[in-house]
């Protein structure tokens, strides 16, 4: 038997000797100098370019994520320039595999979260505390934590949160995605007893959720968002190192046996 071969095409680009085409749209002619670098990620990723309110939101929410201080995305890029300063790309890739449920990447967690009780497109069909109180029961349930809440430095509010839904509600993408995410919250926080403030990362979730970004791809908003954070972080590194300092004191204090 034959096998049929798969056609091979793609919508995102293609370029010819004169011509480069990204989402049908002349590069030189239609994009540069036209698109801002959010605008550009928007378009790659719809196929479509944003409305101006689209556009304000959306870069709002990768603006959010470029910088954080030293995390621990930071010192992997840090101490992986130190060892390998020829590899900047790996020091930033480096970084960038650190982007998980605990920090950043907890965006696809929170998206996934709410689209498994109200699916993109569709209207719920049960009151959100209800549905809130579902979700709290079934992670608790599993001692694991409910994506999007609590921050082990903004307490009792994340101070990016306020401002994103701010931004969300006032160019019309605050809905049904950021009510469920913010009626969680009440639910935790009552069953808990504890402080526990929708983190930017649950914010970003139930944003990009408004906008029904696949929840599978949420997290690389904030890896597009950070990989630019951890470029900086490397420029600092060049002219004022730390990584050999980190590296030389962790080296003398953590060596030998336990002191306690």
């Amino acid at each position: 038997m034959t096998k049929i071969k798969k056609s091979l095409h793609t919508e995102l680009g293609y370029s010819t000797p004169d011509k480069i085409t990204v989402r049908g749209r002349d590069l030189p002619s239609e994009i540069l100098g036209h698109l801002n670098l959010g605008d550009m990620a928007f378009l790659e990723l719809t196929g479509r370019m944003p409305t101006p309110q689209e556009s304000v939101v959306f870069n709002a929410i990768v603006v959010t994520l470029v910088e954080h201080g030293i995390t621990p995305s930071a010192l992997a890029a840090r101490l992986t320039y130190t060892g390998a300063p020829e590899a900047l790309q790996a020091a930033v890739a480096a970084g960038l595999c650190g982007l998980g449920t605990v920090f950043v990447g907890s965006t696809e967690g929170a998206a996934k979260m709410l689209y498994e009780k109200i699916p993109f497109g569709e209207k719920p069909t049960r009151p959100l505390d209800e549905m809130a109180r579902e979700i709290v029961a079934d992670f608790r349930s599993r001692k694991a934590i409910v994506p999007g809440l609590g921050h082990p430095m903004h307490k009792p509010i994340d101070p990016r949160t306020p401002r994103l839904f701010q931004i969300a509600e006032e160019n019309g993408l605050s809905g049904q995605y950021v009510a469920l995410m913010q009626t969680v919250q009440a639910e935790a926080e009552r069953v808990s007893g504890k402080s526990l403030p929708i983190n930017a990362t649950g914010a970003i979730g139930a944003i990009a959720a408004e906008f029904g970004f696949p929840w599978r791809i949420i997290r690389g908003l904030g890896v597009m968002a950070r990989a630019i954070g951890l470029v900086g972080h490397i420029l600092e590194e060049i002219d004022d190192p730390m990584g050999i300092e980190l590296w030389q004191r962790v080296e003398h204090e953590a060596g030998g046996p336990r002191k306690d």
